[in-house]
């Protein structure tokens, strides 16, 4: 078994998009628009699909704007440098919301980051081997 993605509801597609591609730097990997049941989607990630999991945008027809609700955690990316991710998401307009420091009680660096529709997206900043 393998993990293959994570769907968040997003407010407006083409924004979320914009987001996971230009501020995270992720790839658009496809896309789907079902007028029918009056939903789109884009799957986005670092790698296709069949090397690793992706974030599915889910856009309901109609919709602008979700409750996220207090059971939603937040999304982990690894990056080579936690402080320097952050300057290019802020740079690219992103929304920093921790800057890069050592988690609480131990010594990994972490940073957190918000998407436009206010999912979080934790930077865990790779360990040296």
């Amino acid at each position: 078994m393998r993990m293959l993605h994570t769907m968040l509801r997003v407010g407006d597609l083409q924004r979320s998009i914009d987001f996971y591609t230009k501020v995270m730097g992720m790839t658009l990997l496809r896309s789907t628009d079902r007028p029918d049941q009056k939903y789109s989607l884009a799957f986005v990630g670092y790698d296709d699909e069949s090397k690793q999991a992706v974030i599915e945008l889910t856009y309901n027809y109609g919709v602008d704007n979700y409750d996220l609700g207090s059971g939603y955690g937040h999304i982990a990316i690894e990056v080579p440098d936690a402080k320097a991710t952050c300057d290019r998401i802020r740079e690219s307009g992103g929304n920093v919301t921790r800057d890069a420091g050592p988690v609480k009680g131990g010594t990994t660096v972490i940073a957190f980051v918000q998407d436009p529709d206010g999912y979080k997206i934790e930077l865990i900043e790779r360990r040296p081997s």
